[in-house]
């Protein structure tokens, strides 16, 4: 690439940050980290009734948490800015005036209940809805009198006649008909720009080099280009990468369940575990292998490689590779990671030991996909949650299953089986005493010391509770399922 980029990723702070927007940056980012470009974040805050300060917090806190670190934008002022739009209405409103000195825009005095008649009246007939140009030709009187009526005028861009062109990076050569479009509106009533037009003017002042984004901003573009010709703009390269579907191959939404970073994190995803899984979706990644290194994303990072089709959201795989992560930390700092989620699940970590909380971690790290996960497991551990469910008394309740459960009773009270030793012991005397193996021998044993028919390797748990505590539970396990 001869000259350095630029690209941006332009929120609107009007709810919390979606997987599908946290890739659109996150593709900005590598194509800027790739060509040793820039990334700028800019907030599109101009709808002030659905912007919200805690919704601007969470997009940025969320980026953060991603490890997508911008070079310019919020918090870290450079000089394009200001890096919020609502601060750039005097810049918006010189280019409206340029505009319609050159009679490139023109007001229109149409209310709501006009514009949607009009709507109606195209779709009746078929034809695809779009301004037929009513206020174009207007005299001044006509305009005096509407205003005089007390309307306010937005203001409208004159499409001209003809196509528009242009090669996407992704998808190849694209062409408008400028008849379908219709006269938009750049500026609204209230005075607030237009998405299409602000985009334009920020774009442009801030020398953004490459539009990547969704494609259902493809739409967006031929206005856009209309607007770089009728200001003498030079046009930035534009990219529109495939949308991410819910696995009915519609846009994934919050019926699809976990939409956004924040779902996520809330379940105890990693952000490199969700990092690394929205870099392999929709092809833009050349690497062979599914889990890697942020520095290796960055390198195989492709727009030429970036599918045309939608990228199904696959939870499976995003668990399968939070997994992997998972069992790449280490085991403090895993612990320490996991103490608000186990906390949440009920237990007072200030009172627990570390050193017993790191054994349980590493007990139970193979079987978490999400840190939430954690209260699902870790409650084995402790004898007040302890209880026989119905699985686990159905278990017991097998016909072979009350002599595996008296064996282990006789292997936990002798005298034969140390400490260090237990597991292997205790298991070789039931094995022996029953002529159990397998299932018939390990779900009994599961079933009576976890009261559970699923968790942590049986080794790993006589290790970390020890005979005593294993021992009451084998008892209790008893009474409760065969009354003595």
């Amino acid at each position: 690439m001869s000259e350095k980029p630029r690209v941006r990723f332009a929120p609107s702070p009007t709810g919390n940050l979606h997987v599908g927007n946290a890739r659109t940056a996150l593709f900005n980012w590598l194509f800027a980290r790739h060509y040793g470009g820039d990334f700028v974040v800019r907030i599109e805050d101009t709808d002030r009734a659905r912007t919200f300060e805690k919704f601007e917090k969470g997009i940025i806190e969320d980026l953060r948490w991603l490890g997508i670190v911008w070079d310019e934008g919020p918090e870290k002022d450079g000089e394009f800015g200001p890096y919020h739009q609502f601060e750039r209405i005097d810049i918006y409103n010189r280019y409206l005036k340029e505009l319609v000195d050159e009679d490139n825009v023109y007001p229109c005095y149409c209310t709501e209940d006009e514009l949607e008649a009009e709507r109606n009246a195209l779709l009746s007939r078929k034809v695809m809805p779009r301004y037929m140009g009513k206020c174009r030709n207007l005299t001044d009187e006509e305009r005096r009198r509407l205003e005089s009526e007390g309307r306010s005028p937005a203001f409208r861009f004159k499409v001209p006649e003809g196509v528009v062109e242009f090669n996407d990076l992704i998808r190849g050569p694209m062409k408008f008909d400028c008849d379908v479009i219709g006269d938009f509106i750049i500026v609204r009533s209230n005075g607030i720009p237009a998405y299409n037009f602000a985009v334009v003017i920020d774009d442009h002042l801030m020398k953004i080099t490459h539009v990547i984004r969704g494609e259902d901003h493809l739409s967006n573009t031929p206005l856009q280009l209309l607007l770089y010709k009728a200001l003498g703009f030079e046009p930035p390269l534009f990219a529109h990468h495939s949308l991410i579907l819910g696995k009915d191959r519609s846009k994934l939404s919050k019926r699809h369940g976990a939409v956004s970073v924040s779902d996520f994190r809330d379940r105890g995803v990693l952000p490199e575990a969700l990092l690394n899984y929205l870099s392999l979706l929709g092809g833009s990644f050349a690497g062979t292998r599914e889990i890697c290194s942020v520095d290796e994303i960055i390198e195989e990072f492709s727009l030429e490689r970036a599918g045309r089709s939608g990228a199904i959201f696959d939870e499976g795989k995003l668990e399968w590779l939070n997994k992997a992560y998972i069992r790449n930390y280490s085991t403090p700092k895993l612990t320490e990671l996991l103490v608000p989620f186990i906390e949440d699940a009920g237990y007072n970590c200030d009172t627990i030991d570390r050193k017993w909380l790191h054994s349980v971690v590493e007990a139970i790290r193979d079987n978490l996909g999400t840190f939430s996960e954690i209260g699902d497991y870790i409650d084995v551990f402790f004898d007040e949650r302890y209880e026989v469910s119905g699985d686990a008394a159905q278990i017991l309740k097998e016909e072979y299953a009350g002599a595996v459960v008296k064996s282990l009773h006789d292997a936990l009270i002798s005298e034969e089986c140390a400490e260090d030793d237990l597991y292997r012991c205790v298991m070789d005397i039931v094995s022996s005493k029953t002529g159990f193996k397998g299932k018939k021998l390990f779900m009994p044993v599961r079933a009576a010391i976890t009261g559970k028919t699923w968790g942590p390797e049986l080794d790993r748990l006589f290790a970390i509770l020890g005979k005593e505590t294993l021992l009451k539970r084998v008892k209790q396990a008893i009474a409760t399922v065969y009354g003595s």
